[in-house]
C-alpha cells in the first residue's frame, strides 16, 4: 500500500445521508407556525398513518427512540427482576440494556452463520425457566426465522418483542414486519435508517391492553396524554398519574418530517433494492461473501449492506476501511457484538468461546455506503476502490 496519503479525487462519500427534501421542511414550518410543537396532532396523525401502512388491526404508538420503544415494550408485558430476556450478541447494545432497566437479566446468544440473525436453535439451547421473552433482531434489514422463532416462543410460553430498527419495510412470508404474530415490534426513525424523524421511532401491537399501558408509560404515567387534556371537555390542568412513568414522548416536530417520509418509503425501499442489486453484481467475482438475500415472497429492507472479507483476501478488514476512507468512502461495522463490550463482557462473564458464529463474521465484516441519495456514480466509486483493493 502507499506510504503517502491518497487525495480523494472527488467530495468524501458518507456512510448515509438522510433523504430530506423540501416536503420536510415545509412540513416542520407549519407545524412551527401551527404552536403546537410537542406530541399532539400531528403525532397522532402519524400513528395512524403508520398503522395504516401496515395495514390489519394494528395499534402504532409513536415514541421519541427506538431504545425508548423497546423499555416501553418489555414493561409492557411485566418483565422484572429475575427474569431473563434472549437477545442476539450481534446487534446495539440499546437491545439489550433495556432489559437491565427493568432489573431483567439480557441472555446473548449467537447468530446464524449466513444470515447473521438471530439463531433458533441457540435460543432453544439458552432457555431456562427463568426465561421470559425473545427479542430477535431483523439484521440489517432481513427478517428472522420468525416462523422458527415464534413455534418456539409458544411452545414454551414466551412473549416476542421483534426489534425492527433496520426493518421498515421488511416483508416475510409475503407478510410485513409489524403485522406477524409476535406481541410487539419496534421500529427506528434514526437519522441514518430507511427513513427518518431526526430521533424517534414506533412501537406496533395488536394487543389494545399493551398499546394503552405505553400511551400511559411513554408520558410520566398520566392517564390523559397532553393533546387529550387540551382538546377534552376536562380542565387542562387536570391530569391523575396512575404509574411512575418515562418521558418518551414523540414531538409533532418530528412527527411532521415522519409523515413525509412514510408518503417516500415505497421509493426508498425501492432504490435502496437498487442499489443492493448494483452491489451484488459489480462485487459478485472478489473475496466478499455478500448479505444473505430474502427468499421467496420475503424482501430486505436493505438499511445495511454488510459484507466479509474471505478467507485470502489481500487486505484485513480494518486496513480496508481506512484505505476507503483515504479514497474519500465512508463505512461502518455493524456491530461490535456485545460480548466483547467491557459492560456486557464483564458484568456476566461472557467467553468468545460461546459466540464461534459472531467471532468468525465479526473480524471481517464491514458496512459499505448505501442511502437513497446515493447515485449510481457514487456507487460505482465505491466498487471501484473496492475492487482496486480486493481484485
Amino acid at each position: 500500500m502507499p506510504d503517502t496519503p491518497i487525495q480523494a479525487s472527488a467530495p468524501f462519500l458518507p456512510f448515509a445521508v438522510p433523504d430530506i427534501d423540501e416536503a420536510e421542511i415545509d412540513a416542520v414550518v407549519a407545524c412551527l407556525r401551527s404552536g403546537w410543537v410537542t406530541t399532539g396532532p400531528t403525532t397522532r396523525r402519524f400513528e395512524h398513518d403508520f398503522g395504516a401502512y401496515l395495514g390489519g388491526d394494528v395499534q402504532a404508538i409513536a415514541v421519541n427512540s427506538a431504545t425508548a420503544g423497546l423499555h416501553l415494550a418489555l414493561e409492557s408485558l411485566g418483565i422484572g427482576p429475575g427474569d431473563e430476556v434472549i437477545v442476539p450478541t450481534l446487534t446495539f447494545t440499546a437491545t439489550a440494556e433495556v432489559a437491565r432497566y427493568l432489573g431483567a437479566r439480557p441472555v446473548f446468544v449467537d447468530v446464524e452463520p449466513d444470515r447473521m440473525t438471530l439463531s433458533v436453535a441457540a435460543v432453544e439451547a439458552a432457555l431456562t425457566p427463568r426465561t421470559r421473552a425473545i427479542v430477535p433482531v431483523h439484521y440489517a434489514g432481513l427478517a428472522c426465522d420468525m416462523d422458527g422463532l415464534l413455534a418456539l416462543a409458544r411452545r414454551h410460553g414466551l412473549r416476542v418483542v421483534e426489534d425492527a430498527a433496520h426493518a421498515f419495510p421488511t416483508r416475510y412470508n409475503g407478510h410485513l414486519v409489524g403485522t406477524l404474530d409476535s406481541d410487539l415490534t419496534v421500529f427506528s426513525f434514526y437519522a441514518n435508517k430507511t427513513m427518518t424523524t431526526g430521533e424517534g421511532g414506533m412501537v406496533v401491537t395488536r394487543d389494545p391492553d399493551l398499546a394503552q399501558r405505553m400511551r400511559v408509560m411513554r408520558l410520566h404515567g398520566i392517564s390523559q396524554d397532553a393533546f387529550d387534556r387540551y382538546v377534552s371537555h376536562k380542565p387542562a390542568w387536570y391530569y391523575e398519574v396512575v404509574a411512575a412513568g418515562f418521558k418518551y414522548n414523540l414531538t409533532d416536530i418530528a412527527s411532521a418530517i415522519g409523515i413525509e417520509q412514510l408518503r417516500k418509503i415505497d421509493r426508498f425501499a425501492s432504490r435502496r433494492a437498487d442499489l443492493a442489486r448494483r452491489y451484488h453484481d459489480g462485487l459478485a467475482d472478489l473475496p466478499l461473501h455478500l448479505p444473505a438475500r430474502p427468499d421467496g415472497d420475503s424482501t430486505h429492507a436493505w438499511h445495511l449492506y454488510v459484507v466479509r472479507l474471505a478467507h485470502g483476501a489481500p487486505l484485513g478488514r480494518d486496513d480496508l476501511i481506512g484505505e476507503l476512507a483515504r479514497r474519500g468512502i465512508g463505512t461502518s461495522v455493524h456491530f461490535i457484538p456485545l460480548h466483547r463490550q467491557p459492560y456486557w463482557r464483564d458484568t456476566y462473564d461472557l467467553s468468545p468461546a460461546r459466540f464461534p458464529v459472531a467471532e468468525v463474521c465479526y473480524p471481517r465484516m464491514l458496512t459499505l455506503p448505501l442511502y437513497t441519495k446515493m447515485s449510481d456514480a457514487d456507487q460505482d466509486r465505491v466498487i471501484g476502490h473496492l475492487r482496486e483493493l480486493l481484485a
